[in-house]
């Protein structure tokens, strides 16, 4: 007569298998930054175009956009984004530079003492545009200077994005308001 308590062995021990396959799959290759960055060009006002969902950013429904400016050898950082019942959310930080990194690559935090990575994957040469991530491909952003971006812009740093290994279809596209002149 079977035992009834050895049935689930076979299916645990898939599990296992599963498991153990999923393990030893290849890390996803380097993450590369642009050469450098020039953070006097850079600081002043993003508006947020696309992104990556988030819980961080789960409360924002539009325009959200980041601030940065110098803050001694650091860079600060402010973040604000329009809420479902129409205020204006805010959340200051700090960015620190990555030694080596020519400004490419920053440490940021919204609360001490966490970190985050906010690496610049591609930058307009006029500063126009960019596209910001981190090496495990959870979190991304395209920001611009203005709250819109061509069509073309955004297709192009959508590819650029999917070709980095980001999942090109779970972005979310920034809403912005427009005060009434």
């Amino acid at each position: 007569m079977p035992n009834p308590i050895m049935k689930p062995v076979p299916c645990f021990a898939a599990i296992l298998a599963a498991a153990a396959l999923a393990a030893c799959a290849p890390p996803a290759p380097p993450l590369p930054t642009v050469g450098a960055v020039d953070l006097g060009r850079y600081y002043g006002t993003w508006h947020e175009i696309a992104r990556l969902p988030n819980r961080f950013q789960a409360m924002c429904i539009s325009d959200t956009r980041a601030t940065y400016r110098p803050d001694g050898t650091d860079v600060s950082v402010v973040n604000q984004c329009r809420t479902a019942d129409g205020r204006l959310e805010q959340v200051s930080g700090v960015a620190k530079l990555v030694e080596g990194s020519n400004g490419a690559k920053l440490r940021v935090s919204f609360f001490w003492p966490f970190y985050g990575d906010y690496w610049v994957l591609q930058l307009d040469p006029d500063y126009r545009w960019v596209l910001v991530g981190e090496p495990d491909r959870k979190y991304a952003w395209i920001l611009a200077r203005e709250p819109d971006l061509d069509e073309a812009t955004l297709e192009k740093l959508l590819t650029r994005a999917d070709a980095l290994g980001f999942d090109r279809q779970a972005f979310l596209r920034t809403q912005h308001t427009r005060p009434a002149h």
